[in-house]
């Protein structure tokens, strides 16, 4: 199911700012290495991510699936100044790949790679509500437990993203069981009912939810 017309979507691509070199070598770099690829999120949504960062002021962000990281570098770019990412994966092939790009992007002073189950890495931070802005692109099956262990540890404000909410639609078709598609519906459910966050959904790409920590 197309969220979007495809129409629609090169329409919205065309009219975000443009990407500069650093981010288009990367795309083409990473579809050569993994033709048609849908594990990279888009040039829009990239901007998206740069804007919140931008617009909240964030010091301290977390991303919690990396794989050549595009997303990595729209975040870290929209950080504040001393601002740090902390950058979760455990494929040491796609991040040696994310390393050479954030190399470019003159980046790497602000990004933290821990290569160890995200689960792992998001328990071992401290509860002391830190965390600004928080980017979810990951196993779907572990979006539930993502989400548990980031809100205690966000600031009041602080926002957390989740990529692939609609999960091209499957989320709405009740035929649609295997494992991931039962995680982001129990993830998405239990967002809803959370009375620490206030949330929405957006149907960029393949579906984004905003929430934001009371």
């Amino acid at each position: 199911m197309d969220i979007v017309n495809p129409a629609l979507e090169d329409y919205l691509l065309a009219h975000a700012s443009p990407a500069d070199d650093v981010l288009r070598d990367l795309v083409e770099e990473t579809h050569q290495l993994v033709p048609g690829t849908t594990m990279q999120i888009s040039h829009d949504e990239g901007e998206f991510l740069t804007m919140l960062t931008q617009l909240t002021g964030v010091s301290l962000a977390v991303e919690v699936g990396v794989f050549t990281g595009y997303s990595s570098i729209c975040i870290a770019r929209g950080l504040s100044e001393g601002g740090r990412l902390l950058a979760c994966d455990v494929s040491e092939e796609w991040t040696s790949v994310a390393r050479r790009y954030w190399e470019r992007a003159g980046l790497t002073d602000r990004i933290d790679l821990r290569l160890a189950p995200a689960d792992e890495t998001l328990r071992a931070l401290p509860t002391d509500q830190a965390v600004d802005f928080a980017f979810i692109d990951a196993d779907k099956t572990g979006y539930p437990a993502y989400y548990e262990e980031l809100v205690p540890r966000m600031r009041r404000g602080g926002l957390i993203v989740l990529d692939n909410v609609l999960r091209g639609g499957r989320v709405v078709d009740p035929s649609a069981q295997d494992a991931a598609d039962r995680a982001i519906r129990q993830v998405n459910d239990t967002i809803t009912a959370d009375s620490r966050v206030q949330s929405v959904m957006l149907p960029l790409r393949d579906g984004v939810t905003l929430v934001r920590k009371r």
